[in-house]
């Protein structure tokens, strides 16, 4: 592999720069605050993906079809998110390592884990996903980058009724009265 110089390496810099109005330290507050986000989404994809294959019980239909509809919805964020810190002349992930360095999801390799125990973790990581784009939003706002804040506001939306579907689901029939 050839050596790229430092005045190389500053010119493919130059070529990923986009305009904006942005001050160098929004652009980078920003990024790192959304990179977050991508990263997280990555990891709870991964992680619903993996309860979805290794669902089991007399629910499965339902809450395989639940947890394959909210992975897809997860993973519709990573590229709009991505892109937007692009749009921002930010640099994105650029490979899993970064994701594992980066993202607040822990990991689940148990071999085992019950359906309901899957669904009360993933209500838990989401839950956590919204504040950390609420978190995200406020670094938005300080910066008055409104189109990131805007984009993060319905992404919000989708994980709080995550959230909602998930905790309902794993909710015991004594508790709602019927």
């Amino acid at each position: 592999m050839a050596q790229v110089s430092k005045m190389e390496r500053r010119d493919a810099r130059s070529n990923l720069d986009t305009p904006t109005d942005l001050s160098e330290k929004a652009v980078a507050e920003i990024s790192k605050a959304i990179n977050g986000l991508v990263a997280d989404a990555f990891a709870l994809y991964v992680k619903t993906k993996n309860f979805h294959w290794h669902l089991s019980g007399p629910h499965f239909r339902d809450y395989h079809l639940l947890l394959d509809e909210q992975a897809d919805q997860i993973f519709a964020t990573t590229d709009p998110l991505a892109e937007r810190v692009r749009k921002i002349s930010g640099n994105t992930l650029r490979s899993i390592g970064q994701i594992h360095g980066m993202t607040r999801v822990e990991d689940n390799d148990q071999e085992f884990v019950s359906a309901l125990d899957m669904l009360r973790e993933l209500m838990r990581d989401n839950k956590a996903m919204a504040k950390n784009m609420r978190d995200a939003h406020e670094v938005c706002d300080e910066h008055e980058d409104v189109a990131t804040a805007s984009l993060l506001e319905n992404f919000i939306d989708e994980t709080e009724r995550r959230v909602w579907f998930l905790y309902e689901a794993t909710r015991d029939a004594d508790e709602t009265g019927h």
